[in-house]
């Protein structure tokens, strides 16, 4: 966590250089200059790194860690407390009273033993700095390598290499095993590839640099046989195209893509289809000498000749020997582009049916390597396949004992899908007595069974970590956090991310933007899962896989970076003062007394516990204690002004003290007051809060906010959950960059509309989301809403409850140009008839009609082009959807609530006639429900953070 480490600390220095408050410089300003500068070589060292991943690096990388760890102690601890008497005369003090002079004599000594504390850690930097420079001038001094080895990612030992008939074995190995060139990586990567015996020859097999199509045909494949990936694969190799086609297989390491393709290549009818068949496997480390030698070895009889020979003549036979004929090359574990790009041009296309299958963890190496064909993506096995495959392993073509069939389908659920856990549990029951205690303990300990009884899976899945840019691994290993098979709001860890200053700053992208990036490519590493996207397209949720987030947990331990506290872990205070995080899953007390001097950043409790909130955690960055209820709001949390992030619950009628804005570093603050049984009460906000400088992100629920009379936060980007906010100029201008607002307005007898000035949102440029409800009391009807509806031309996401309007109002948002969302809910209009007109709501995506007094719409079928999903909830006055809806191209979703049957009958009636014109894709669902239900209170909240802007969550979206 060198990187992170080393980012966190040049944002707190820049952050402190260019403060106005001297007494946060620590004893001179030249001191923290010169740490400083050398944290800046240190970062742009790592960021520009080409260095393998060895020994060496890891250490230089812990010391770099360490180091800077401890330099970020000492000035956050200082800035926590600051020393008010050191810039003033001891004299001065001693006049005034002794216990004064000595009060600020022990403020000065403790000032000087940081700075001479931190004088040591930049001493350190010093040391490692030089480390770092020698090691840069060795490299520098290594000529070049003649082979075309892959650049700064080959060995710079010389290697011997002799051929047998069979495979290129290598006699001499250099000092480090720098590559593994062309190694079956089923044996490293996949080892649902292999058979019992073949497991036993795992090591002996990793030192080969080559093999060729021969030895890839004698392996055998264990394969769930009605996995219709095979099928699928198999047709676009023989298909009716004669163009060189590139078929990519991307997943994440262990879910079968090197037996995916291993048991097509050695298929009986692709041997004869092809004149010629290569298999390669490329790797993290490749040379492309050996590279291109092990493909023309699978086609040739050179043997000791290739090694002799200039790479461009291996080049041009290659390219000769695939000319003439119809071949197969596989090109297995692929890791970046320039693998690819290297021999690309040596694959002739000569429209002959020849095919390359591709297979990789990354997904943007399948997008390089052919972007108009689709990818081929491995998912996760059924429950069903999993028990198959677990049968399979254990028992051969034997029937599992009627005793061990339910605890085996346990088992097999605990593998959550993956091919190489099924193996490896697989294995060790197939070695072991097949009783039903035996069993039943296996059950309960699955992830430990396959990660601590095989090394060789840990090996697997960090291989991907390993291959990680340093700029991704904090936020990969920050995923740990939470608990298994969580759901993650991504809104809700971008928050985390940048609390936790793991996003280094683009201009001129936010460090939210910066944030999805990130997460993107995590994705594309096949390293994260999506759970659920918007109709828009923005990713919503997401999960890790139970075995990824078990390497995590144990990695982040290592690295000092993050520590999990649940029941079922001893918890040791030694342990937890070393680490940087704690994140809290089970009903755990533990005494704060033992935290003295923490250097705990995050503290997360995803599950109940109790909390005592402490000055011992005087470097706390982040606070999640939504799992906690407050009986007032703890206002000794003002006091840690370390604080980016908090989000908390409270019962008590204080409000939130203004002292809250000395936190000049908070970045979100989530505040919810509560009663008992969950009723909600007014929160009164400080008008003070929307000053604090950092404040991006302000969520609150029923929160009264007076106006500012002064100056407003320009990196204010979300406000929910405020009450009657008067929306005047001169308030919106001082939160100009606002990109998400989630107001509401009470309506009673004294109300007028007009105070709160909602015509003025016209001027919020940047707001993409919207959503505004509208409370009557009970006495009240549906009112009109009296304004002249006006929105800002960026929005993407509107929503409007409890209100009435006319139908024109509907060409005020058809004629916004982005909007993607529109949710009207609980509405009523002046008349009953919906006329939607041509081109309006270009590009809409989601709409949602809660209208009880529609009874006839007007459509044409070129109205909403663009529309995906289609809501309509209680419009029991509505007769029919137009059948003309059926024709919009895009569409996938109607969804009906407590609509009238005439309503459901025609929407059936819509997919029985797409149906039949050959579209399968549109579905209809028809609830008695508006809500989902019973979801937990955190669940709840965590929606209303994620997503403020709709809280409420649909069945079908």
């Amino acid at each position: 966590m060198a990187y992170a480490a080393l980012l966190s600390l040049t944002q707190t220095l820049e952050q402190i250089l260019h403060s106005h408050d001297q007494s946060r410089i620590l004893h001179e300003e030249k001191q923290i200059k010169s740490l400083y500068e050398k944290l800046s070589f240190l970062l742009s060292f790592l960021e520009d790194s080409t260095h393998k991943y060895n020994e060496t690096i890891t250490s230089l990388e812990g010391r770099i860690r360490d180091a800077t760890y401890k330099a970020e102690d000492i000035i956050e601890s200082n800035m926590s407390k600051p020393a008010s008497h050191g810039v003033i005369s001891t004299w001065f003090w001693k006049k005034i009273s002794p216990s004064a002079f000595l009060q600020s004599k022990r403020s000065m000594d403790n000032l000087e033993q940081k700075y001479e504390g931190l004088q040591k850690v930049i001493e350190e930097l010093d040391s490692i700095s030089k480390d770092v420079e020698k090691m840069n001038d060795i490299e520098d001094l290594q000529p070049s390598m003649p082979d075309g080895s892959s650049k700064s990612r080959s060995s710079n030992n010389s290697t011997i290499v002799e051929f047998d008939d069979d495979l290129m074995e290598i006699t001499q190995l250099p000092s480090k095993l720098e590559s593994i060139t062309v190694v079956e990586m089923e044996g490293i990567e996949d080892v649902v590839e292999m058979d019992r015996n073949d497991l036993e020859d795992l090591q002996q097999r990793n030192s080969l640099s080559a093999t060729s199509s021969k030895f890839a045909s004698t392996n055998k494949s264990t394969m769930v046989e009605f996995d219709d990936n095979f099928d699928q694969i198999k047709e676009r190799l023989v298909g009716q195209s004669f163009m060189l086609k590139i078929i990519s297989i991307v997943g994440m390491g262990g879910i079968g893509k090197t037996t995916l393709a291993r048991n097509v290549y050695n298929d009986s009818y692709i041997v004869h289809h092809f004149d010629i068949r290569a298999w390669t496997t490329v790797s993290q480390e490749y040379n492309v000498k050996e590279l291109l030698a092990s493909l023309l070895n699978s086609m040739t009889d050179l043997g000791h000749k290739l090694y002799e020979m200039e790479i461009e003549d291996i080049k041009e036979k290659l390219y000769q020997k695939l000319l003439c004929n119809r071949y197969l090359i596989v090109m297995d574990d692929v890791w970046e582009t320039n693998a690819w790009e290297e021999v690309r041009r040596l694959f002739p296309d000569t429209n002959n049916g020849s095919r390359i299958i591709l297979t990789t963890r990354l997904s943007n190496v399948a997008v390089y390597a052919d972007s108009s064909g689709p990818i081929h993506r491995m998912n996760f096995l059924s429950l069903e396949q999993s028990l198959t495959l677990l049968n399979k392993e254990v028992f051969g073509e034997e029937c599992c004992p009627s005793e061990l069939k339910g605890i085996g389908k346990t088992i097999a659920k605990q593998c959550k899908g993956l091919p190489l856990a099924l193996v490896v549990i697989g294995g060790l029951l197939n070695k072991s007595e097949k009783t039903r205690a035996y069993w039943e303990f296996v059950a309960e300990n699955v992830k430990s069974a396959v990660t601590r009884n095989y090394d060789d899976f840990v090996e697997i899945l960090s291989l991907s970590y390993n291959h990680l840019p340093h700029h991704l691994r904090a936020c990969f290993l920050y995923m740990g956090v939470f608990p298994e098979d969580y759901v993650i709001h991504v809104s809700y860890l971008i928050r985390l991310w940048v609390a936790e200053g793991f996003l280094k700053p683009i201009i001129p992208k936010s460090l939210e933007e910066v944030a999805k990036e990130y997460l993107e490519d995590l994705i594309d590493r096949n390293l994260i899962m999506v759970r659920d996207r918007t109709y828009s397209g923005e990713l919503k949720t997401c999960s890790i896989h139970d075995l990824i987030r078990d390497l995590i947990v144990r990695k982040a331990q290592e690295e000092k970076f993050l520590h999990v506290m649940n029941q079922k872990v001893e918890i040791s205070p030694e342990i937890i003062k070393n680490q940087r995080r704690l994140s809290i899953h089970g009903e755990i007390q533990f005494d704060v007394g033992d935290m003295y001097d923490s250097t705990v950043r995050s503290l997360l409790h995803l599950a109940g516990s109790i909390l005592s909130i402490d000055i011992r955690f005087q470097l706390l960055r982040v606070l999640d204690a939504l799992n906690i209820t407050f009986k007032k709001f703890p206002i000794e949390i003002v006091q840690l002004v370390n604080l980016r992030y908090i989000a908390l619950i409270y019962t008590g009628k204080r409000k939130i003290p203004a002292s809250i804005t000395k936190l000049c570093n908070l970045k979100t603050l989530i505040v919810f007051r509560r009663l008992r049984f969950g009723k909600v009460r007014i929160l009164y906000l400080p008008s003070e809060i929307l000053k604090m400088p950092q404040l991006r992100h302000l969520l609150v629920e029923n929160g009264f906010l007076p106006c500012p009379s002064d100056a407003g936060n320009g990196n204010l980007q979300t406000l929910t959950g405020v009450i009657d906010f008067r929306c005047t100029k001169e308030v919106l201008g001082r939160i100009s960059n606002l990109k998400t607002l989630g107001i509401s307005y009470r309506y009673g007898s004294r109300t007028k509309w007009s105070i709160y000035c909602l015509e003025n949102l016209v001027n919020l440029h940047q707001l993409e989301t919207l959503k505004c409800y509208f409370v009557l009391e009970p006495w009240f009807h549906i009112v009109p809403l009296a304004v002249d509806l006006a929105f800002p031309p960026n929005l993407k996401k509107l929503t409007l409850e409890i209100s009435r309007i006319s139908w024109k109002n509907m060409s005020t948002f058809g004629s916004l140009p982005n909007l993607e969302v529109l949710k009207l809910k609980y509405f009523e209009f002046e008349d009953s008839v919906w006329k939607t007109n041509e081109g309006e709501f270009r590009k809409l995506k989601f709409l949602h009609i809660g209208c009880k007094n529609l009874e006839f719409w007007e459509f044409e079928g070129t109205h909403l082009p663009s529309l995906q999903c289609l809501s309509l909830g209680f419009c029991r006055r509505l007769k029919c959807i137009p059948s003309e809806i059926g024709e919009i191209p895009t569409l996938q979703v109607i969804a009906l609530f407590r609509c009238d049957l005439s309503v459901v009958t025609s929407a059936y009636s819509i997919q029985k006639e797409q149906k039949d014109l050959g579209n399968d894709g549109l579905q209809v669902h028809n609830h008695k429900y508006f809500y989902k239900i019973g979801a937990s209170f955190r669940k709840k909240i965590l929606s209303k953070i994620s997503d403020p802007a709709d809280p409420v969550s649909f069945v079908p979206c």
